[in-house]
């Protein structure tokens, strides 16, 4: 027999179909890993088809050993894999290393065997002590510490001696057994409130469970109940015999939506996300493998869990952009949900209160199923929203990033004892540092953006790669000591709040109060224990977060995001808008949001302050269809990065000629195509430059596969050349 293998080496050369004879005796199957002669060296592989015969002229090199006891890689996954690779022009190692933990690939993670005692078969602890002599008080302590549950080893050798372990299984009276010892992510336990379901949120779990579509948007405001909803379906599902997968937008939502599911389905439930230890992921993977968990819980990555006859897959806040992989291998998680979808003929939940524009508008086209939710559980108020004119502020007089009324406000649910979140989009204490006699702005010297000051550390951090540079006390270009600061972060907010009311506490949550593991927990625990007055955080705190004491959230600098150079920002403002103003006034008590705006007469804070998401996509979409950009048409960018600046200008250089002369001969397939460093045009001291098209829809799937073949056609070498469609983030 004979295997074809994909050896795990991550280069274009390299990434295709070896053929390997399987050495008789040997059982394999596709999806097996397996450690291969490649070269003069040894590498691991993956075997994605099994076969009887092969082309090869030449002497097959057998495979030399199965590395794992088990099948490592689904055939639905390797299916997937053909789908990805042709939709997104990856390579296949690639798509491969996304279906298995990563520490497992080298062997530098496996399962914990430790040593378990327990009473020998047939032996009671009864029968086992009249057994033992009076005076062998260690070993008589063991059996009774044993008793009917059982005891590792190791415990039971530190309180009481491992040489009285040995005389026991020596008499015969306990056995000592290899076990698997698995990694726990720790949880805090969340009671299970399972809540009548309201006649609209039964109504949701009967469409999405026996409607006519397969594939449903749920259009619910911020606390209409989407949760409970979607623990029903589980429910149901389980019920089927079948497995499930959850998805969150951010790792600091999963510890809370792991509780609740935890809480109703106890071990069943796995978690996957990039926060856990190597041990931890490789476990919880592990029990969803072999279906000793059959619902998986998680951000991105969790799409690909190794479940079997999954029955739906939940994307909850589809509209985040977190969803979408800027990484290598750029991916996009709906659509991979789709392809389980199909493959599993399984239910797929879209939920959001501001679903993308896409979305929305495959909803109302009938494409996709709309299930509107258009109150909140117990009907509790929508949060009246006050928009401040900080102009207005400036003129009278406050040039603090706090205003007059946030901060009356602020004052009062302090007198109140209720709680506030304040949200600002930029960590630090001030964004950039320049010179007030030269105008010198410094700069990371590896990438091409601002340094931010960091007070509590008291260093400059690029937040591209991280690195730390100490405060200049001088300006670096011309001498002088009159540096000045720029626009307020997070922390520099919280130490506003600090001075202006005495004995306030507050949380921060941000990139670099959440480093540490179990950070996220630990502070939305806190706050949710009202262990604080005020949370200030950055968008980690704008979804899914429930705190029923919170009746104020004050916005800041909400046009942050309004006016970067992307489609996407007047879509992305309302949804920051409307997620964090739907964290006020969650229960009893009624909300307010203060947002605070230099451009108080713009639509998209109109719509967000009456909470009228229909009125927004109206005007919205028709701005797009006129400038013509998605969904009335896709966007590809081709970006080069490489150390040598010359070599990534003329491999763009190359590459756009090409396209061009494609353009010249369809005319009608392209909107627009240009050629340009890219906005930040250097990270991590590699150079970057990149083309930008815009394609129209009528022949968009033999447009972009030439793009494909004009990029993989080029000698890459000194480059890397990734290909990313409707990208999020254009810098």
């Amino acid at each position: 027999m004979i295997a074809e293998v994909i050896v795990d080496i991550s280069t274009s050369e390299i990434d295709r179909i070896f053929d390997y004879s399987i050495p008789e005796g040997m059982t394999l199957f596709a999806g097996d890993r397996v450690k291969v002669p490649f070269g003069r060296q040894k590498t691991e592989g993956f075997i994605v088809r099994i076969k009887e015969n092969t082309d090869c002229s030449h002497e097959l090199k057998p495979i030399l050993s199965k590395l794992d006891d088990f099948t490592a890689v689904l055939p639905e996954m390797i299916s997937l894999m053909w789908e990805m690779k042709e939709k997104n022009n990856l390579r296949l190692v690639d798509l491969l290393r996304l279906f298995v933990p990563a520490m497992m690939r080298g062997g530098r993670v496996r399962e914990v065997k430790r040593h378990f005692v327990t009473l020998a078969e047939g032996v009671s602890e009864e029968s086992a002590l009249s057994l033992l002599k009076p005076n062998a008080v260690n070993q008589r302590a063991i059996v009774a510490e044993v008793g009917q549950s059982g005891e590792w080893a190791a415990i039971l050798g530190e309180k009481y001696g491992f040489s009285a372990i040995s005389a026991l299984a020596e008499k015969g009276l306990v056995c000592v057994k290899d076990v698997t010892r698995r990694r726990v992510p720790h949880l805090k336990p969340v009671p299970d409130k399972k809540v009548e379901l309201t006649a609209e949120q039964k109504k949701a779990v009967e469409t999405i469970m026996r409607g006519e579509k397969s594939e449903n948007l749920l259009f619910g405001v911020t606390g209409s109940g989407k949760t409970e909803i979607y623990l029903a379906c589980i429910e149901e599902v389980v019920t089927q015999g079948k497995t499930a997968i959850m998805l969150v937008p951010e790792i600091s939502l999963t510890p809370q939506m792991m509780g609740r599911f935890r809480a109703r389905f106890g071990d069943k439930v796995a978690v996957l996300h990039s926060g856990l230890s190597d041990g931890e992921r490789y476990d919880e993977w592990l029990r969803l493998l072999r279906g000793e968990a059959i619902i998986a819980v998680g951000a991105r990555s969790a799409v690909f869990a190794p479940l079997k006859n999954v029955g739906i897959i939940i994307i909850d806040e589809e509209h985040d952009g977190s969803y979408i992989s800027e990484n290598n291998p750029r991916y996009v998680t709906h659509e991979v949900a789709s392809f389980r979808r199909a493959y599993n003929d399984a239910k797929l939940v879209l939920g959001s209160a501001t679903p993308s524009l896409e979305t929305y508008q495959r909803a109302i086209g009938g494409e996709i199923g709309l299930i509107p939710l258009k109150s909140r559980v117990h009907n509790t108020k929508m949060p009246k929203v006050e928009i401040v004119d900080m102009c207005a502020e400036i003129r009278s007089g406050n040039n603090s990033i706090l205003s007059s009324r946030l901060e009356e406000e602020l004052g009062r649910a302090l007198e109140r004892k209720e709680q506030s979140m304040i949200f600002l989009n930029r960590r630090g204490f001030a964004s950039f540092m320049i010179c007030r006699k030269c105008g010198k702005v410094m700069k990371c010297d590896d990438c091409d953006v601002s340094l931010t000051w960091h007070k509590e550390d008291n260093l400059l951090k690029c937040h591209y790669c991280g690195k730390p540079y100490p405060v200049p006390e001088k300006c670096p270009a011309c001498g002088e000591s009159d540096m000045r600061l720029g626009r307020v972060g997070t922390e520099k907010v919280a130490e506003i709040l600090k001075n202006k009311f005495t004995g306030v506490r507050i949380l921060r949550m941000d990139r670099d109060t959440t480093r540490k593991k179990g950070s996220f927990d630990e502070i939305l625990s806190a706050f949710r224990m009202g262990e604080a007055d005020v949370l200030v955080g950055t968008q980690m705190i704008v979804k899914g977060h429930d705190f029923p004491n919170v009746t104020l959230v004050g916005i800041l600098d909400a046009d942050m995001s309004l006016y970067y150079e992307d489609y996407h920002s007047a879509e992305r403002t309302f949804q920051l808008v409307t997620q964090m103003s739907g964290r006020a006034g969650r229960a009893d008590k009624e909300g307010l949001v203060i947002l605070q705006t230099y451009s108080p007469r713009h639509y998209v804070f109109a719509f967000a302050r009456d909470n009228d998401y229909p009125a927004f996509y109206g005007k919205e979409i028709n701005i797009r269809e006129v400038t013509a950009f998605p969904p009335f048409t896709k966007i590809v960018r081709v970006l080069v990065v490489s150390e040598n600046e010359e070599r990534a200008f003329e491999l763009t250089k190359s590459m756009l000629y090409k396209v061009r002369e494609y353009q010249k001969e369809s005319p009608k397939d392209f909107v627009a195509v240009s050629g340009m460093k890219s906005p930040v045009k250097r990270i991590e001291g590699k150079f970057r430059y990149q083309i930008l098209m815009r394609l129209t829809r009528k022949n968009e799937d033999q447009t972009l596969k030439k793009i494909y073949e004009i990029v993989n056609a080029e000698d890459k070498k000194g480059a890397m050349v990734f290909v990313e469609i409707n990208p999020q983030n254009m810098n």
